[in-house]
C-alpha cells in the first residue's frame, strides 16, 4: 500500500486526471477499475475520479510496490546549466534564454530549454525529484533557436496555467528588440495574414486574406538609426510562428542575420523585399538564385538573427478569479532581459548606442 499527500502542484486537478500523470503507463480501464473496487481511496472513502482534488489530500493506493512501479515512467534524467533565471517565485520562472537553445524539444534527442529548467530546479532545490512523477515545471511561450530573450516557465501547476491563461488572452505585453535592415523612418501598427508551410517550418505573409491564413498584427518603434540599419522595438500583438521575422521581411525591412527570412544585401533590385503585398517564404522575396548567390553580403555580419524578446509587462489584479490570482506578486510588473553581447557587437558596429534600451 501507498499513501500520496497530495501538494500545491497536484491540487485543482480532477482525481482521475492526477492518477493518470502519477501512473502514466496504466490504461483508464485500470484506474477505474481499482476505484470502484476501493483499492483506490481519496481520503478514505470510495472515490470516482471525478473529485476535485485539495492541497493535503491523501490518497491511498492498496496496490503493491511492483504494480505501482510497473506502471511509472522511468526516472529522466535532466541536465545541469547555469540559467540566468531573472526571475523566480513559488509559481514561476523567468529566463533569459541564450540565442542558439532550444525552447522545447523537436526531435527525442534533444535537449532545450524545457530539460534545462528543471535539470536547475532540482539543483537549487526549488523542486525534487518525487514532484516530477505528477507535475514537470516547463515553458509556457516559445522563443525561435535563434532568438534569445525572455521565456516564462511553469514551476508549478497553478503558475503553468495562469501563464498560458493571460498568454491565451492576450493579458500580458510582449516587448522585442530587433535590429533591421534598411532606414525604416516611422512608427507603425501593421495587420496582415500569415500562412504556415507545415512541411518546410516556414511561414508567408500577405496583405490580403487567404482560406487557411491566420490574422496578424504587429506594432513598432523606431530607436534609432545606424549605417545600414533601424533598431526597433517591436510590440507583439499576436503570436504566429516566426511573426515579427517573417512580418518585416514582407515589409521590406528583414531582420539582420535572418538566415530564413532576411534578405542579403547588395541587391539593389529588391528594396530588401518585396512591394506587392506577398513575401516569399526563406527568400526575402527574391528568386532563390539571388537569395544564395554569394556575391550577396549582409552588410552588419551576425551569427544568428538580431532578434530579442527583450520585455514582459503582468497586467494589474482584477479580482480574485482573474489568472493573475496565482502570481498576484507580479501584477503590473515589468522583467526586462538585457541586450545579449552579440547584439551590442552589431548596434556598436553600425554606430547605434544599446544604451538607448537599457
Amino acid at each position: 500500500m501507498r499513501e500520496v499527500v497530495i501538494n500545491k502542484n497536484e491540487a485543482g486537478q480532477r482525481l482521475d486526471k492526477f492518477l493518470r500523470k502519477y501512473m502514466s503507463q496504466a490504461g483508464s480501464g485500470f484506474l477505474y477499475r481499482m476505484l470502484r473496487k476501493k483499492n483506490i481511496v481519496l481520503n478514505g472513502a470510495k472515490a470516482d475520479g471525478s473529485e476535485k482534488l485539495k492541497e493535503g489530500d491523501l490518497v491511498r493506493l492498496f496496490l503493491s510496490e511492483e504494480t505501482i512501479s510497473s506502471f511509472q515512467e522511468v526516472a529522466a534524467s535532466y541536465p545541469y546549466k547555469p540559467l540566468d533565471v531573472l526571475y523566480l517565485g513559488p509559481n514561476v520562472a523567468i529566463v533569459n534564454k541564450p540565442a542558439g537553445m532550444l525552447s522545447q524539444k523537436a526531435e527525442a534527442e534533444d535537449i532545450s530549454l524545457n530539460e534545462y529548467l528543471i535539470g536547475w530546479l532540482l539543483q537549487e532545490e526549488k523542486i525534487f525529484e518525487k514532484d516530477l512523477a505528477t507535475f514537470k515545471p516547463s515553458v509556457c511561450n516559445r522563443l525561435d533557436r535563434n532568438t534569445s530573450g525572455l521565456v516564462l516557465c511553469g514551476v508549478s501547476l497553478a503558475g503553468s496555467q495562469a501563464l498560458s491563461a493571460l498568454l491565451k488572452g492576450r493579458g500580458i505585453r510582449k516587448e522585442y528588440l530587433c535590429l533591421v535592415l534598411g532606414n525604416v523612418k516611422n512608427d507603425a501598427y501593421v495587420k496582415g495574414f500569415l500562412r504556415k508551410d507545415e512541411r518546410t517550418n516556414q511561414v508567408s505573409i500577405s496583405e490580403t486574406e487567404r482560406p487557411g491564413d491566420q490574422p496578424i498584427e504587429t506594432s513598432y518603434q523606431v530607436v534609432a538609426h545606424g549605417e545600414h540599419t533601424t533598431l526597433l522595438k517591436v510590440h507583439l500583438i499576436t503570436g504566429r510562428t516566426h511573426q515579427i521575422r517573417a512580418h518585416l521581411a514582407s515589409l521590406g525591412h528583414p531582420v539582420v542575420g535572418d538566415k530564413k527570412y532576411g534578405a542579403i544585401a547588395g541587391d539593389a533590385n529588391s528594396g530588401y523585399g518585396r512591394k506587392d503585398g506577398q513575401q516569399a517564404a526563406g527568400n526575402g522575396g527574391r528568386s532563390d538564385k539571388a537569395f544564395r548567390s554569394p556575391a550577396f553580403k549582409d552588410p552588419v555580419p551576425a551569427r544568428h538573427q538580431m532578434l530579442h524578446a527583450w520585455r514582459v509587462t503582468f497586467p494589474q489584479v482584477a479580482s480574485a478569479d482573474e489568472p493573475m490570482a496565482a502570481i498576484s506578486e507580479l501584477a503590473g510588473k515589468s522583467i526586462t532581459a538585457p541586450v545579449p553581447d552579440a547584439m551590442k557587437t552589431c548596434l556598436i558596429k553600425e554606430g547605434i548606442s544599446h544604451g538607448d534600451v537599457e
